[in-house]
């Protein structure tokens, strides 16, 4: 089932308003071309803290703010380990600051993630992806960002010898990963410096995720209301009609869990099911809750459905017969409960989770399918 289009349309109104977006811009200047570099104190995903000194022996200074989620910024994942990778050597310095407060991040804005804004998710993600430079978190007050005034993921700001800001914008001019750019801007910056030269491009856009500040956080507490007040429903589903979920004739992943009211491990793992979904809902993504329970209790889980705003595709097995429900679900399900399983369109199963759901993985495989960046959809 799509998400509703209403509820589509509220997010992207909520995302591109113009109140909220003037307001962050008369807020928040960028720093000027010339300017000295602000200093910081911020932690790192390696357990240390950082200032800007830290970063003397380096004859040029990049610095990147990024975001965990951000679909743009991961789309300049491997490019900005390439470029560590060539210029460190030269005299460059890298390091990547975090200036989102991860209270101001919506569910809704995670669906080209399986990870948040905060630095606990920030050390996997530095983790997993081998990051070779410093990342720091700085989403609580933003003392160290706001004097750079970066308005979007990734937004890059090199230096010279003398930590004058030489250079503010776009890393290139594509943020499809599969697409050569046409431009290098990030690039012959760094090489002008090092070569002594003046910098031929000193100010590019930057095109990327809004920075999150803790103070713009209205419209994902309105988002959170219009969830809550979405209808929850339940259907009632034979075996027959399960075999065709699991068949997954659609042209959604389909994230399908059997559970039931009685079932401890299932009461636990729910919430997790209902962020997964409001964090996949708006691509091509549905989650479907299949509940266990006889046919007698469905006002019973109806109520659990409206207490954890389940507005997903919910089923009620319509029989007591639970082995022909086995059989329906998955011939490989020993018949524990919670049982869930990620589906492709033409029914291929991409995983097959026994018990209660991890949910990082579940979310990883999910994205991993989907994709991570605007180009894959």
């Amino acid at each position: 089932m799509k998400t509703p289009l209403s509820c589509i349309l509220l997010i992207a109104s909520f995302l591109l308003s113009p109140s909220l977006l003037v307001g962050q811009q008369a807020e928040i200047e960028p720093l000027e071309i010339g300017a000295p570099a602000p200093d910081f104190n911020l932690p790192g995903v390696d357990g240390r803290n950082y200032t800007l000194a830290d970063f003397d022996e380096y004859e040029v200074l990049f610095i990147v703010f990024w975001a965990n989620h951000c679909p743009t910024a991961q789309a300049y994942e491997d490019r900005l380990i390439d470029m560590v990778n060539t210029y460190r050597p030269q005299g460059v310095g890298f390091l990547a600051i975090s200036p989102n407060s991860p209270g101001a991040v919506s569910l809704s804005e995670l669906g080209y993630s399986d990870l948040g804004d905060d630095m606990d998710d920030m050390i996997i993600r530095a983790r997993n992806k081998g990051y070779n430079f410093p990342y720091l978190y700085d989403g609580d007050d933003h003392k160290g960002s706001l004097p750079y005034g970066p308005v979007a993921t990734p937004h890059a700001f090199i230096f010279d010898s003398d930590r004058k800001l030489r250079y503010r914008g776009r890393i290139d001019d594509t943020e499809n990963p599969y697409v050569e750019p046409n431009t290098r801007d990030a690039k012959d910056a760094i090489e002008a410096l090092l070569e002594g030269n003046e910098v031929p491009l000193k100010e590019t856009p930057s095109f990327g995720c809004s920075i999150k500040w803790n103070w713009n956080d209205e419209w994902k507490k309105q988002l959170e209301q219009q969830w809550a007040e979405m209808p929850v429903s339940i259907e009632m589903i034979d075996a027959d009609g399960i075999r065709e979920l699991i068949a997954n004739d659609s042209e959604n992943l389909r994230l399908v869990n059997v559970w039931a009211t009685w079932c401890g491990p299932c009461i636990v793992e729910f919430p997790d099911l209902v962020k997964i979904d409001r964090m996949y809902r708006g691509r091509d993504f549905e989650f479907i809750s299949l509940s266990a329970d006889t046919p007698r209790r469905k006002d019973a889980v109806l109520k659990f459905l409206e207490n954890h705003e389940a507005s997903n595709t919910n089923y009620l097995y319509n029989d007591t017969d639970k082995y022909a429900l086995i059989q329906a679900v998955d011939e490989k399900w020993q018949g524990a409960l919670p049982h869930t399983l990620l589906i492709a369109p033409g029914g291929e199963i991409l995983g097959r989770y026994v018990g209660v759901i991890d949910p990082l993985t579940v979310k990883r495989d999910i994205v991993e399918y989907l994709g991570r960046y605007f180009a894959d959809d």
